[in-house]
């Protein structure tokens, strides 16, 4: 087999993990993309970014795959890989196990007469830069291939290790039928001794009960229930199991452009995000992973409120610097890769109405208050209290000037409105009187700047003739009803200035609004918002229709990354995308009927 040169399209990429990381495994069978011991640590395998000289581990027929097939067991992240050759059939179990040190099995059995296979294994930590030490050992029957670079370290434990081949390690082996081999990759301290060997088949067994009871505690989904429990265990991997943090996605860098510029970090934990996530998760039951989500906000924002920052590291890191990493070329050449992410210094006012509308989501399903939680929300809006006349760079992060966006403005009047809710149907204490009057002065201002009169649309930013998908978020917060005037005639313009092919675009990026080159694909989530509003709306047949649309851009296994490029034909931006799920489980929900509290019972300040 020859050395790989070039990634695997998005969708042909598998996730496992173990709610501390997650790796990607492309369909022919290479691991392209792991981050260790969490999901923002520096990659030991980075070809996704670049070549296979940046690190993966490939197991793979040696002889031509006539027929393959995968799929995950049921309600798990335990996938399943079969491949036919010519001369017999051989299925690939793989895994991360979610009780032991972070580690990969990786199962290969022959099913039917036998097969060849071809192993390389080419480590390369921080990011595909550090050639580690390689050696091997052996323990009494424990065989052993030792890789270590500074602190951290990998050891692969097996049966068929691959042999040294200058700077990889590659292996043939044949297995005939009824024949199986297991090899485990795991990582560690190198100052720390070498970990247990993990009893295997425990690990397959423990690894999938445990995904199988958290998925069978949630609630039917009705007719899309299938996507929407995928869309559950997706937000659920991207969960960190010891934090309670929620990352955006597992990737840094895959193209929202291909060949472009727009590549960015989502290994980090956005507040907003988080939030929206808290909402879908509660929908279907899922309480526990609020009351551990709301323990990490209050850890991560502890201190001053006019210190929040838009997103924090897993533990609640402040420091997410951004920088480039030159030496990688970039998915299929995009350019530049990047680590942290710059946003984190930006002010963007729409962040705390989306904690808060959680917030009172957690409340409004019974979730008590304790001593911290509420003094937190009320230091919130007290930020609000004090920002609400600043200009902000909005929802879509924008690089270009701060501006008032009709979404941020909208969203400091959904944090007040669930402060003013919080008081006088929860008997929570504050200054309920003067939020009421803030929140109704945010909303004259919205309707009288944040209104094209002319066209009769809502509009992205005052002053502003251009509109932004984010605006199909007003109804879901309670700012108007879904069927409002003024909300029908926001769709039509959003319909005929956004729509590509039939997929909303976010905004306009010819219109210069971001500061960066023009062009980019459309936004999943954007076209989610717009089968929820579809189907709040009464454009039930429409909203049908749009999310058959939708969920058919999903991949063989479910999994949804941040945008679709129509005419390429292929998923772009970075995978899994938890925004993307979750705005499928929100428009799921509003077909089916099920909406969220908000969504059935609108704000009385109207």
């Amino acid at each position: 087999m020859a050395p790989r040169n070039e990634s695997a399209r998005i969708e042909d990429y598998a996730l496992i993990g173990d709610c501390r990381s997650a790796a990607l495994i492309s369909n022919t069978g290479s691991i392209d993309w792991l981050c260790l011991p969490r999901f923002d640590s520096p990659a030991v395998f980075a070809a996704l970014l670049g070549t296979g000289d940046h690190g993966h581990w490939t197991i793979f027929p040696a002889d031509e795959v006539i027929e393959s097939s995968r799929r995950y067991l049921p309600d798990t992240f335990v996938l399943q890989s079969v491949f036919r050759t010519a001369t017999g059939v051989v299925e690939v179990v793989e895994l991360m196990p979610v009780d032991h040190h972070p580690a990969i099995i990786r199962r290969v059995t022959c099913t039917e007469g036998e097969v060849g296979l071809h192993q390389e294994l080419v480590v390369r930590f921080g990011y595909g830069r550090v050639l580690p030490w390689m050696r091997r050992q052996r323990r009494q029957d424990d065989q052993m291939l030792l890789a270590t670079a500074g602190p951290m370290a990998l050891v692969l434990r097996g049966d068929q290790l691959p042999r040294s081949v200058g700077n990889r390690h590659v292996g043939e082996f044949t297995l005939r039928e009824g024949e199986s081999t297991d090899l485990v990759l795991q990582s560690f301290r190198s100052y720390h001794d070498l970990p247990d060997p993990v009893d295997v088949d425990h690990a397959i067994e423990q690894t999938t009960i445990w995904w199988q009871y958290w998925a069978g505690q949630r609630v039917e989904a009705g007719r899309y229930d299938d996507a929407v429990g995928r869309s559950l265990l997706v937000l659920r991997a991207l969960t960190e199991r010891e934090t309670g943090g929620i990352v955006a996605a597992a990737t840094t860098s895959l193209p929202e452009q291909f060949g472009g510029e727009r590549n960015w970090d989502y290994r980090y934990c956005w507040l907003r995000d988080a939030a929206l996530t808290l909402e879908a998760l509660l929908a279907y039951g899922y309480e526990e992973e609020t009351e551990h989500w709301r323990l990490w906000l209050l850890r991560a924002v502890a201190g001053d409120p006019q210190d929040i920052q838009i997103m924090y590291g897993l533990a609640g890191e402040r420091d997410l610097e951004e920088r480039t990493l030159d030496h990688l070329p970039g998915y299929q050449g995009s350019r530049p890769v990047r680590i942290g992410n710059g946003a984190v210094r930006q002010f963007q006012a729409d962040v705390i109405g989306e904690v808060m509308v959680a917030l009172d989501a957690a409340r409004s399903h019974g979730l008590r208050e304790d001593r911290f939680s509420w003094p937190l929300q009320r230091a919130m809006l007290s930020r609000i209290e004090k920002t609400w006349q600043q200009k902000d760079c909005g929802i879509w992060e924008i690089r270009g000037e701060p501006q008032f966006f009709t979404h941020s403005r909208v969203m400091n009047w959904a944090a007040l409105d669930c402060g003013i809710r919080a008081v006088r149907e929860y008997g929570q204490d504050g200054p309920v009187e003067r939020w009421e009057s803030l929140r109704e002065q945010l909303r004259e201002e919205i309707e009288d700047q944040g209104f094209d009169q002319h066209r009769g649309t809502y509009v992205q930013y005052y002053g502003s003739d251009q509109v932004d998908s984010a605006l199909l978020q007003l109804p879901q917060v309670g700012f108007c009803p879904p069927d409002s005037e003024r909300m029908l005639g926001t769709v039509a313009a959003i319909e005929e200035d956004l729509l590509a092919d039939g997929l909303l675009l976010r905004y306009r990026t010819d219109a210069g609004v971001d500061g960066l080159t023009p062009g980019e694909a459309p936004f999943l989530a954007c076209s989610f918002w717009l089968a929820e509003q579809y189907a709040r709306s009464g454009r039930t047949a429409d909203a049908a229709k749009l999310m058959a649309r939708l969920l058919a851009f999903r991949n063989d296994l479910g999994l949804l990354s941040e945008e679709y490029d129509i005419g390429a034909g292929r998923q772009a931006g970075n995978t899994p995308q938890a925004l993307s799920h979750l705005a499928l489980v929100r428009a799921a929900g509003a077909i089916n009927g099920v909406i969220g509290r908000r969504g059935r019972k609108m704000s009385q300040s109207r």
